[in-house]
C-alpha cells in the first residue's frame, strides 16, 4: 500500500473525518441489540452462578451499554455545531466506548474458561462474536477503531484458551490472531476504496460550488450561505478598478495570477468567520455575521474598507509591481431571507457598487446612500 493510502487510513482530511464519524454516530439500534444481548446473557450467568466475577462483569457491561448509548444520543444532539478539534474528540470518545465494552465482554469468556463453564463459555464467546460482526461491519469508516477494539475483544479469550492444557483450545486461540489479522487486511481494503469514493464525492461538490481559478466559493455558494444567514450580515460587493488594462497589456495569464492573489487578500481580509466569493469577472463578494444597528453598520463599514485599501497594495506579477484598485457596495442585511428578497437585496448592492465606480472608485458606497454622500475608503 502506498504513502497516500496509508495517510488516508490513518487521518482523512477534516471534512471526509467528520462524514466518517457522522457515521459512526449513525449506529444507535446496532449499539442497542449487542447492548441488549450482552446484558441478557451476563445476568443469566451472574443469577445462575452467583459468581461474583461474573457479578462484577456484569455491572461493568450495563456501565459501559449505558455510557455508549448517552454518547451517541449526546453527539447527535451536539454534531452541527463541533469544531474539527471536537470531531477527533468525539471519535476517540466511540473508540473508548467500544473498546471497554469490548473488553468487558472478553472477561466474560475469560471468566467463564477459569470457571470451567461450558455453557457460559459458549454464550459469552457467542456475544463476543456478535459484536465483533457488528464492529466489522464499521470497518469501511474508521477501521483503527474496529481493529483497537477487536483485539482488546480477543485478548482475555486468546489468553484463556493458552492457559488451558488442550490441544483444541490453544489451536483456537492461534485461529483468533489469524481472524483478527484478516480483519485488518479487510478493513485497510475496506477503508481505502470507501475514502476514495467520498473524496471523489467530494471533490464533486468542491466543482460545482468553487471557482476553478481562484478556489474561492462561487455564486451558487454564495447565494446558498446567503440564504442560510439568521441576524445581522453586511454583504459587501467588490470590483476591481483596472483590472482590465492589466489584462489588455500583460496577457490573461497575468490577469489570472492577479485573481488569484486578490482571492487570497480577501479571504485573509473577511477571516474565518466569513465568507469571500468569486461572482465572476473580476467582481468578489464578501459575507460577513455582524452585530445589530448602528455597531454593525461601522463593522461593516470597515471590513469594506480594508478589502478596498488591501487591494490598492502593490501586487507581484513576475516579479513586477502592478497597483490596481477596487470599489465597494454594501448594506447590512437583518431580515430572513427569501428568494426574491435575496433577488433585491443583491440589485441594491450592485447599484451601490456602480455608484462607487462612477463617483471614481477606490470608494465604498453604502445600498441606502445617494451618490453624493459616498465616503472615501481610508
Amino acid at each position: 500500500m502506498g504513502h497516500g493510502q496509508s495517510s488516508r487510513f490513518v487521518d482523512p482530511n477534516p471534512a471526509i473525518r467528520r462524514e466518517l464519524v457522522e457515521l459512526l454516530y449513525t449506529s444507535l439500534p446496532q449499539v442497542m441489540s449487542i447492548n441488549a444481548a450482552a446484558i441478557t446473557g451476563s445476568v443469566t450467568l451472574a443469577v445462575l452462578h452467583r459468581d461474583p466475577g461474573y457479578i462484577a462483569i456484569t455491572f461493568a457491561i450495563i456501565v459501559n451499554a449505558i455510557g455508549r448509548v448517552v454518547s451517541l444520543l449526546r453527539y447527535k444532539q451536539r454534531s452541527a455545531r463541533l469544531s474539527d478539534r471536537d470531531v477527533v474528540l468525539w471519535e476517540k470518545v466511540y473508540a473508548a466506548g467500544a473498546t471497554a465494552f469490548g473488553l468487558a465482554l472478553g472477561a466474560l469468556t475469560f471468566r467463564a474458561f477459569q470457571l470451567n463453564d461450558a455453557p457460559g463459555a459458549w454464550i459469552a464467546f457467542g456475544l463476543s462474536m456478535s459484536y465483533c460482526v457488528g464492529m466489522v461491519s464499521r470497518a469501511a469508516i474508521r477501521p483503527w477503531v474496529v481493529l483497537t477494539t477487536t483485539a482488546v475483544l480477543f485478548a482475555p479469550t486468546l489468553v484463556a484458551g493458552l492457559m488451558r492444557p488442550e490441544l483444541p483450545y490453544q489451536l483456537g486461540a492461534a485461529m483468533l490472531v489469524l481472524f483478527w489479522f484478516s480483519i485488518r487486511e479487510a478493513s485497510r481494503h475496506l477503508s481505502t476504496a470507501f475514502i476514495e469514493r467520498l473524496e471523489a464525492k467530494h471533490a464533486l461538490a468542491r466543482q460545482a460550488n468553487h471557482d476553478f481559478l481562484t478556489g474561492l466559493p462561487n455564486r451558487a455558494a454564495f447565494l446558498a450561505a446567503l440564504e442560510r444567514t439568521t441576524g445581522s450580515v453586511a454583504i459587501i460587493a467588490i470590483d476591481l478598478d483596472g483590472f482590465k488594462p492589466v489584462n489588455d497589456r500583460h496577457g490573461h495569464h497575468a490577469g489570472d495570477e492577479l485573481l488569484r492573489q486578490v482571492a487570497t487578500r480577501l479571504s485573509d481580509c473577511v477571516g474565518s468567520g466569513g465568507l469571500a466569493a468569486r461572482f465572476g469577472g473580476d467582481e468578489f463578494m464578501l459575507l460577513k455575521p455582524v452585530a445589530d444597528g448602528a455597531e454593525g453598520r461601522d463593522e461593516s463599514m470597515a471590513l469594506a474598507r480594508e478589502a478596498v485599501r488591501t487591494l490598492s497594495m502593490p501586487f507581484l506579477l513576475s516579479d513586477i509591481p502592478m497597483v490596481i484598485g477596487a470599489s465597494a457596495g454594501l448594506l447590512v442585511n437583518e431580515r430572513p431571507l427569501t428568494d426574491d428578497t435575496v433577488d433585491e437585496v443583491l440589485r441594491r448592492v450592485d447599484e451601490a457598487l456602480y455608484a462607487a465606480k462612477r463617483a471614481g472608485g477606490g470608494r465604498c458606497s453604502w445600498a441606502d446612500a445617494d451618490t453624493a454622500q459616498l465616503r472615501q475608503a481610508g
